[in-house]
Parts: C-alpha cells; structure tokens; sequence
C-alpha cells in the first residue's frame, strides 16, 4: 500500500487521470503534510503533537492504524522532499471549499496547541499557510480561539 500511496501524489506538471480515489488520495496527503509541517516547525515534534496529527487524520479521513502510519510515512517523505508548502496548499484550495479550508486552519491550530503553547515559528507558519489557503485574517484568529489554552 506505501507504493501505492506514493504513486498518487503527482508532482506538479505531470499528467493525472482525474480518477476519484487518487484525488482523494493527494487531498489526505497534501493535509498531511501541512499538518506535519506545521508539527515540527518549531523543531520540536513532541508525542502530544504526534498524537493530535494521528487523531486528526483518523477522524477526518475515517483511517485505521495501519492506513494512517503508511499515510504518516508517505506525508513525511514528501513533505521533506519539498522546498515549500506552496503545492500541497493548492492541492487543497482546488478540492476544498472556504468551510472545508477554515477546517483545516482549525486542525492546524488543533496540532499547534497540542503541547499547550504557540511557538515563534508556529506562528510564521501559521500566518503563512493562511495566506496560501486564501483564509481570511479573521478568520484565522477565530479558528485559533477555538484551541487557544485557557488560563
């Protein structure tokens, strides 16, 4: 299954045949990946933040264990493959709707305050990926607000 993963996520450029399943495929990877990013952009992928990727991706795309670790590994592969964010972002701006995309700037905010803080990096990140998924500013902070830790 780990090939068959990787073989659906068609660098840009590339020819793809439309088909539903491999769609669904580069969307789970491409959230993936934005969500690992924004894991380890403090440099610190802490079992908190581990924990909150597996569980979102579980409950967002309906996986088992075994579905979610292949899908773990083939994220990171890409996602250290990659120069930027740019392409899985627009992965998902092609396939989500403004909702389903303010759901993810929420997994992002589920993910950065998994270890009860909000790191310097995380912040950038957080900012940058919001302009790349055309959310809003207001947006964002009312996502934020939805996970920021209380007193």
């Amino acid at each position: 299954m780990f090939e068959r993963l990787k073989s659906v996520f068609v660098p840009p450029g590339e020819s793809q045949d439309g088909n539903e399943k491999d769609d669904t495929q580069r969307i789970r990877i491409a959230t993936a990946v934005i969500l690992l990013e924004v894991a380890n952009s403090d440099d610190e992928f802490s079992d908190a933040e581990r924990d909150t990727v597996v569980s979102i991706l579980k409950d967002s795309f309906r996986l088992s264990d075994e579905e979610v670790t292949e899908l773990l590994a083939v994220s990171n592969e890409e996602r250290e493959g990659s120069v930027d964010m740019w392409h899985f972002a627009n992965i998902i701006n092609e396939n989500y709707t403004d909702s389903e995309k303010f759901r993810v700037m929420e997994k992002i905010w589920r993910v950065i305050y998994a270890d009860g803080r909000l790191d310097k990096y995380e912040d950038h990140i957080v900012h940058k990926l919001a302009t790349i998924l055309h959310i809003p500013h207001s947006r964002m902070i009312e996502a934020k607000l939805k996970y920021l830790p209380g007193d």
